[in-house]
């Protein structure tokens, strides 16, 4: 049996529980899961990558399968210097199929031996992005339960549990 890696791709700022079911799903896919955690400055990332990086490490750290790394660059390099077989992404809507398709076919171009691999978001994720997570917590909405544990704590919305 060959072993078969993934690489998971996204700038996670922050990391939501989105995001780990799509992890969770690829396990079942994959032997390993590398999250690629991008650098994206044009993003302003509301955490800088070393902060989101810790919180996929915290999140993840009961997961042997789950490496997390930090990357600036183009994905298909990534996924060639790790040997990967795929890049893993997930899909909430019909929307996102659309931009996933291009970037697909675009990584498609660049390295005609990588597949891109979709899994869909569990219904009660559909709605969960980074980006409203950051506006709602910003405007102290409380977004507890749609992102994992080593999160809550860097929110502004939400304190530290005692």
């Amino acid at each position: 049996m060959s072993f078969r890696s993934a690489i998971y791709p996204g700038t996670f700022d922050p990391i939501t529980l989105g995001h780990v079911d799509v992890v969770q799903r690829g396990l079942k896919l994959f032997d390993e899961i590398i999250i690629a955690v991008a650098d994206s400055p044009k993003k302003k990332p509301m955490f800088d990558v070393k902060q989101r990086l810790d919180m996929v490490n915290e999140t993840f750290a009961h997961e042997p399968k789950i490496k997390a790394v930090s990357f600036d660059g183009l994905l298909v390099n990534l996924v060639e210097k790790y040997n990967a077989l795929s890049i893993l992404r997930g899909l909430r809507a019909a929307s996102d199929f659309e931009y996933e398709f291009q970037l697909a076919a675009m990584n498609r171009k660049l390295n005609a031996d990588i597949e891109s691999v979709f899994v869909m978001a569990r219904e009660e994720y559909t709605f969960v992005s980074s980006s409203f997570i950051r506006e709602i917590s910003s405007m102290g909405g409380d977004v507890h339960s749609l992102v994992p544990a080593a999160v809550r704590p860097h929110l502004p919305s939400i304190k530290k549990e005692p």
